[in-house]
C-alpha cells in the first residue's frame, strides 16, 4: 500500500519506544514518559509524517542468537505446553525429526499474555503463570537450536473487550459475544493496535525472532451483523469507501503498521489467513485482502486445514483428500502471489488433528499418511515451510516431514 504514517495514542507504547520529532526512533530512556495504565486514556490525535527510509539510530539486540533454518517446518505449542512438562516432549520431537521452530502462544485466545510480564508492565493486569520464565524457555530453544515464532492474537480478545467496552462491538449497549463466548476488539481503533503491537515489541525483546499475528480480521460474518452491532469507525468514518472496503483498509493498515513499527526490532512478521481469502478478491465480512496483507509481511501463513474447507475446489469432501486439496490450494495461492514485486515467504499452517466434529462419511482419522499428504502435496509445488497445528499439541508420531528429499 505505501503508505507511511504513524500515530500517537500516548497509550502504553510510549514507554516501549519513541518516534521523535524528525521521525527517528529511539531507544529507551531517550525522552522517556511516563507509563500510561490502560485503564487510562488521551485525545488520540493522527499525524501525515513521514518516516525515514532507514531508521538506524536504534536496533535492538536481545543477546539471544538464532539462525533462520533452511526452511521453517514448525509445530504450534500452548502456552501451558510450553511452560509445563509437554515441553520436553515437543522438544525432543523436534530433536529427533526434521522439524525445526516452535509458534508458541504469547497472547493467546483469549487475550491474555501467557507470561507474568512483571507488576511495572502496562500488560501485568492480563499476565498469566503458565511459562514462569520465558527468557529461560527462550535459552533453552537457542542451546537446540530451535526456531522460536510468538503467536499473538489480535482482535479476539475478551480480556480487552471487558476493560475497554468501548473499544469492542456491542449489541443492546452491551459487549457482543460470538456464539462460542469470546469477545473482539474493533479493528478500527488505533489505540488497538497499539496495545497489540506493544505486546509484540515486548516478544522482540525477550528474544524471538518472528512475530505471528493471528485473527488479523473481524469476527466471522460480520457482513450480517454490520448493522445489528454498535461500534466506532474512528477515522475511517469518513473515508469515502462502502463498508467491506473500510473494513479491508483497516485490518490491511494495521498490518502495515505493525511491521513499520517492529523494524527496529530484527524481527520477520507473518500473518494467519484463511486460505479461502486467495481465491477470492476480498472476504467480505472479516475485511481479509489475501493479496494486500502479503505486501505487508515477511511470511504469509494460511490456514489450509482440509477439514476446514467445505466443498471446494471440485472436492466434495476435503477432509477425505488431503493431497488434493492442498494441491488446488497452492495452485490458487501461487498465482496471486505471482502478481506481487516481492513476495512474501509461504508457510501454510496444515492439519494434524481429526475432524471428528464433521459427523461419519466427511472425516478421517488424521495420521502419518494423512500428514504427509499434505506436506508432498506443498513440496511437489515447490512450497518447503509449513507449520503443523493441533490444538492440543499432540502431534502424529512417525511422520516424514521432508517426504520429497528422502526419494
Amino acid at each position: 500500500m505505501g503508505w507511511k504514517r504513524f500515530f500517537t495514542s500516548g497509550l502504553l507504547c510510549v514507554s516501549l519506544f519513541q518516534i521523535n520529532q524528525a521521525g527517528v526512533v529511539l531507544a529507551e530512556g531517550e525522552n522517556q514518559e511516563k507509563e500510561i495504565s490502560l485503564h487510562q486514556t488521551r485525545d488520540f490525535s493522527y499525524e501525515n509524517k513521514v518516516l525515514p527510509e532507514t531508521v538506524a539510530r536504534f536496533v535492538f539486540d536481545s543477546g539471544l542468537v538464532f539462525e533462520y533454518p533452511d526452511a521453517v517446518r514448525g509445530i504450534y505449542v500452548t502456552g501451558h505446553s510450553a511452560g509445563g512438562s509437554r515441553f520436553e516432549e515437543l522438544t525432543k520431537l523436534i530433536e529427533t525429526t526434521d522439524l525445526n521452530a516452535m509458534v508458541i502462544d504469547i497472547k493467546d485466545d483469549f487475550g491474555n499474555l501467557t507470561y507474568e510480564p512483571g507488576p511495572d508492565s502496562p500488560y501485568a493486569n492480563i499476565g498469566q503463570p503458565y511459562i514462569k520464565d520465558p527468557r529461560k524457555m527462550l535459552e533453552v530453544l537457542q542451546e537446540k537450536k530451535i526456531y522460536p515464532i510468538a503467536r499473538i492474537v489480535v482482535f479476539k480478545d475478551s480480556e480487552l473487550a471487558k476493560m475497554k467496552p468501548e473499544w469492542s462491538f456491542k449489541k443492546d449497549d452491551q459487549i457482543w459475544y460470538n456464539g462460542r463466548g469470546e469477545a473482539f476488539v474493533n479493528p478500527f481503533i488505533k489505540e488497538v493496535w497499539d496495545y497489540n503491537v506493544g505486546i509484540a515489541i515486548e516478544a522482540a525483546k525477550l528474544g524471538f525472532k518472528e512475530i505471528q499475528f493471528d485473527y488479523v480480521r473481524f469476527p466471522e460474518g460480520f457482513e450480517t451483523r454490520d448493522d445489528i452491532l454498535q461500534y466506532s469507525m474512528g477515522e475511517y468514518q469518513n473515508v469515502n469507501k462502502d463498508n467491506v472496503e473500510k473494513r479491508v483498509e483497516a485490518v490491511t493498515n494495521f498490518v502495515a503498521y505493525a511491521k513499520e513499527k517492529l523494524e527496529p526490532y530484527g524481527v520477520d512478521v507473518s500473518v494467519d489467513i484463511f486460505g479461502y481469502t486467495a481465491t477470492i478478491p476480498a472476504a467480505p465480512g472479516i475485511g481479509q485482502n489475501f493479496t494486500r496483507i502479503s505486501e505487508h509481511v515477511d511470511v504469509i501463513a494460511s490456514m489450509i486445514y482440509p477439514s476446514h474447507w467445505t466443498s471446494y475446489f471440485g472436492i466434495a469432501k476435503p477432509d477425505l483428500e488431503p493431497y488434493r486439496l492442498v494441491t488446488e490450494y497452492i495452485k490458487a495461492e501461487k498465482e496471486k502471489l505471482s502478481q506481487l514485486e516481492s513476495p512474501p515467504i509461504s508457510r501454510p499452517w496444515i492439519q494434524d488433528f481429526t475432524a471428528s466434529y464433521l459427523g461419519p462419511g466427511n472425516y478421517q482419522v488424521y495420521g502419518v499418511e494423512e500428514v504427509e499428504a499434505q506436506i508432498r502435496a506443498l513440496n511437489e509445488n515447490g512450497i518447503t515451510e509449513f507449520l503443523l497445528w493441533d490444538a492440543g499439541n499432540s502431534y502424529t508420531e512417525g511422520v516424514d516431514y521432508t517426504p520429497l528429499n528422502k526419494q
